[in-house]
């Protein structure tokens, strides 16, 4: 339903699932886990794998904390967004990498469902996207200290809101990976 004209195909974004980020994240081993076999099932279908990945100050490029988690392993022919603000699209290529491959459907999952999740899912729909959240695809750590929710919190309510998100001719969504059907 994208407002993306000629873009019917989609593509999964695996988003900051990297050493530092995961470090300390809510049920890390098995929404890795997931999110491996989410990657395996896009390429199955023939769904681009698009990996993002985050830098700062904090995490610099090559750094040991900026790598992706070794249980996930990005095939070559799969190209990687390099980022340092929370939205994917922020000063990047992503649009132009979508827009070459004809995507209007994104998957989104990865780290951290409080921040780059969140202001990916809606850098997407603001951009004509239609968004589709792996519900048990993503994490984030715990900052209740700081007043938050915690993470389990953070994340049923990020899958509650975006499962019913809209916009004029564009859709959010919220799934589990077992009801993910890739449309390509």
């Amino acid at each position: 339903m994208t407002t993306l004209e000629n873009r019917p195909n989609s593509a999964l974004l695996v988003i900051d699932v990297q050493n530092d980020v995961v470090a300390g994240a809510h049920d890390r081993d098995r929404i890795v886990a997931n999110i491996a076999d989410l990657v395996d099932l896009a390429r199955n279908a023939g769904v681009d794998v698009i990996w993002v990945q985050h830098s700062s100050d904090d995490m610099p490029i090559d750094s040991d904390g900026w790598q992706y988690v070794a249980e996930l392993k990005r095939s070559e022919s799969e190209p990687v967004v390099h980022k340092r603000w929370p939205d994917s699209f922020e000063d990047t290529t992503l649009e132009q990498l979508l827009a070459a491959r004809e995507t209007g459907h994104l998957y989104i999952s990865g780290a951290q469902t409080d921040e780059c999740i969140r202001s990916t899912l809606h850098g997407a729909i603001t951009r004509g996207y239609d968004a589709t959240l792996i519900a048990d695809a993503h994490t984030t750590e715990d900052l209740s200290a700081y007043g938050a929710p915690t993470p389990d919190k953070v994340i049923t309510h990020t899958n509650l809101y975006w499962k019913y998100h809209r916009a004029p001719g564009r859709k959010g969504d919220a799934v589990p990976i077992a009801e993910v059907k890739f449309r390509d």
